[in-house]
């Protein structure tokens, strides 16, 4: 089987994430438990899962100038990621303050820092997303530049699998050109003005679409008439960042490589239940062996 060349436009970020009994309310101080600083981003994260997931994958964006840049770099690149394209902008990178409880919950905040500066594609970047048999792409970056990215991998016939993450409105010139809607329920909310109770209303945007449930697994649907319920992979979950992401890389990885996309979805859902078993998304994000050994098959 030829390796699926994936290529992931999106944000790089470097993560301070804490943990403690529980997540604070507005105004209250918590005494925490544990504190790492990881590299993630969700592009950065996809980008990584996507990886070790068994794609050949090369990502596109930015980082600062900062001692965080310096480690985002180094540290996707020895994931295996091709990071030739990767953008330096003078500045501080981007950082994501996440929070996690004792079930694995989480609360994120993010300053974009040079994320918010990757704008206008160059040729090379176009060419590496018109090579590639998967574009994966999210929303914290400008969505000028995601959609300019997806309408190169459309005129091409590069697959495109948008994970609209974080919640914010997509213009109808990038879903016109999305062939793989990926959210979970507050995107999805935020697409239609629906969540789990009328997942086909995602339908009218893009001709695929998953909605991720968390611990309910997640629902596929196509505009053939597909309608499908995946069940989680149940695990002994730690930390709950990172586990769309591994998702989302997993599902583009398994498309690519010609699975049929329910059975993607499986595959998909058992690399995010493996990445959930530790703590910090980039050291989690699971190996193809790790997904093989939960992966459950229809």
């Amino acid at each position: 089987m030829r390796q699926t060349r994936v290529v992931v436009v999106g944000s790089a970020n470097m993560d301070l994430v804490a943990t403690a009994p529980a997540l604070p309310r507005p105004g209250e101080t918590l005494l925490g438990t544990d504190f790492v600083t990881v590299p993630g981003g969700k592009g950065a994260n996809q980008a990584v899962a996507a990886a070790r997931a068994g794609a050949a994958c090369a990502f596109l964006g930015a980082i600062g100038s900062d001692s965080f840049g310096v480690t985002l770099r180094a540290r996707i690149t020895a994931a295996g990621v091709d990071t030739g394209q990767l953008r330096v902008v003078y500045g501080a990178s981007g950082v994501a303050l996440v929070m996690v409880n004792a079930d694995g919950e989480n609360a994120i905040l993010v300053t974009p820092g040079a994320n918010g500066a990757f704008t206008g594609l160059t040729e090379a970047e176009l060419a590496a997303v018109r090579d590639a048999d998967v574009l994966v792409a999210q929303l914290e970056v400008p969505v000028e530049t995601v959609t300019a990215a997806a309408l190169a991998a459309r005129a091409a016939g590069t697959r495109v699998v948008l994970n609209a993450a974080p919640a914010r409105p997509v213009p109808a010139e990038l879903l016109a050109a999305v062939d793989l809607l990926v959210v979970n329920e507050n995107e999805a909310r935020a697409l239609t003005g629906r969540g789990r109770d009328e997942p086909r209303a995602l339908l009218d945007l893009v001709p695929r679409a998953v909605l991720t449930l968390g611990a309910e697994g997640a629902w596929y649907g196509d505009r053939d008439g597909t309608d499908v319920h995946v069940p989680a992979v149940k695990v002994d979950v730690v930390d709950s960042t990172g586990a769309g992401d591994a998702f989302t890389a997993a599902l583009a990885v398994a498309w690519g490589e010609g699975r049929d996309l329910v059975d993607a979805v499986r595959w998909a859902a058992a690399a995010g239940a493996a990445c959930a078993r530790r703590l910090g998304a980039s050291v989690a994000l699971p190996r193809r062996a790790e997904i093989d050994e939960l992966y459950v098959p229809g």
